[in-house]
């Protein structure tokens, strides 16, 4: 199976659920969509989606919630397939 690597589209602020009170988009070991979100990346008060990208298990975050990123950062991988 290929490995899929999820990738910061922007700088900014990574966070693993949409809000304090909510569960996480999805954890390791969970099946996702290509289309699914994973975290939000959130820079000036404005948040961005990440989905997936490939549909697959989860296999590891990379980053915690709340740290800073890079644009093109590895934040997730994905066991596509």
């Amino acid at each position: 199976m290929a490995r899929h690597e999820v990738v910061s589209p922007i700088p900014g602020v990574f966070y693993r659920r949409p809000d304090p009170d909510s569960p996480l988009f999805t954890d390791a070991g969970e099946t996702v969509g290509a289309e699914d979100t994973v975290c939000l990346v959130e820079v000036m008060k404005s948040f961005h989606e990440v989905q997936a990208g490939a549909a697959g298990t989860v296999v590891e975050f990379l980053v915690e919630n709340e740290d800073e990123v890079d644009a093109g950062q590895v934040v997730a991988v994905i066991e596509a397939g």
